[in-house]
């Protein structure tokens, strides 16, 4: 439960969180749709935000956005190469909660909540009850951190962490602010694309007054994602002086065609967005049937680089654990081109 709950200072984002969808059945009937089987994972349950489900569309058990939350039966399928942690979390674990795979910059799993549980989460089996910085791991965590002498950016993640209410936020942001050498802090999350009234003054207060450089990087799969309240939240952050990028994951059944990355991409610049990153899809066990064949992510992406100028164009890539930067995928040669292709294993 999230801090306020029940008090008279409990911000509206926080009522409609609590207000969530839980039960596979209310949410097929909320669509219309008929009796659609569905598994029961208390570790990783149903959870949608009913903001969310009103831009799913009714009478249509492939909607995308549906799709990326229901959980299927085919989530308890063991297939060959799907694993609990496709990226190398727990390789990379420096200090409580601290993941440091790249140079320069350091992730923190700040919370294991999420507004909405995406069923092809690659940290959907993530201990995090073993990996949270906070409470009597902080001291230990700044003390990591302040130690590291090529620091300047820190990631925020989890989970997500705008599930944390914004005093404990600006907390951990004055905290980290007394790192000398920090520059620049990077926010990963969902949260305003599932729950826009997330995004309120109280958080754009804290982003404003902050002297490091905000990134917030959001995810988006699919252009039905973004409405009008979506837009709002993202340039009332860019208001507050955040830099807006977006990441996807490449979807089988979601958003596996060049014209629908192409209107994402448009959408998105359309509300202060610019694309980052178009993932294939990290190997987790109960994701495999969202995974799509590489050749086939070539041929889509080789499409999508077609339609775009280049920097509506979001960069194809892969996560390999143990990796000193994720794998640029690109797009087949032209012929006649000596430029060869990034590794699809």
């Amino acid at each position: 439960m999230i801090a306020g709950i029940g008090d008279l200072k409990t911000p509206a984002w926080a009522l409609e969180l609590a207000d969530s969808i839980h039960d596979p059945v209310e949410l097929l009937s909320l669509l219309h749709l008929p009796p659609i089987e569905a598994i029961l994972d208390d570790r990783f349950p149903l959870r949608v935000p009913r903001s969310y489900a009103k831009r799913m569309r009714p009478g249509n058990p492939r909607d995308p956005l549906f799709l990326q939350v229901w959980p299927d039966t085919r989530e308890c399928a063991k297939v060959a190469g799907y694993t609990a942690d496709p990226v190398g979390d727990r390789i990379a674990s420096s200090a409580p909660g601290v993941l440091q795979k790249y140079a320069g910059r350091a992730l923190l799993t700040i919370t294991g909540a999420c507004a909405v549980h995406c069923r092809y989460c690659f940290r959907r089996h993530f201990p995090y009850g073993e990996e949270n910085p906070l409470g009597r791991h902080w001291g230990k965590t700044l003390q990591y951190l302040r130690d590291a002498d090529d620091l300047r950016e820190v990631i925020l993640s989890g989970g997500d962490p705008l599930m944390l209410p914004d005093d404990r936020l600006a907390a951990i942001v004055r905290d980290l602010e007394q790192l000398p050498g920090l520059k620049r802090l990077r926010i990963h999350t969902r949260l305003p694309v599932v729950l826009p009234a997330r995004v309120d003054p109280a958080l754009c207060a804290w982003i404003a007054d902050t002297r490091l450089k905000v990134t917030v990087v959001l995810h988006v799969n699919h252009p039905q994602e973004i409405d009008s309240e979506i837009s709002r939240a993202c340039h009332a952050l860019a208001d507050a002086g955040a830099v807006l990028l977006n990441q996807s994951v490449l979807l089988r059944g979601v958003n596996d065609s060049a014209s629908v990355l192409e209107r994402l991409s448009e959408v998105l610049f359309a509300a202060g967005v610019l694309p980052y990153y178009l993932h294939l899809l990290d190997k987790v066990s109960g994701a495999a049937h969202f995974d799509l064949a590489g050749s086939k992510a070539r041929r889509i992406y080789s499409e999508l680089t077609a339609r775009l100028p280049g920097y509506l164009v979001p960069r194809l890539v892969r996560e390999h654990a143990g990796a000193a930067s994720k794998t640029l995928i690109v797009p087949p040669p032209s012929r006649g081109s000596s430029v060869g292709l990034s590794d699809f294993a």
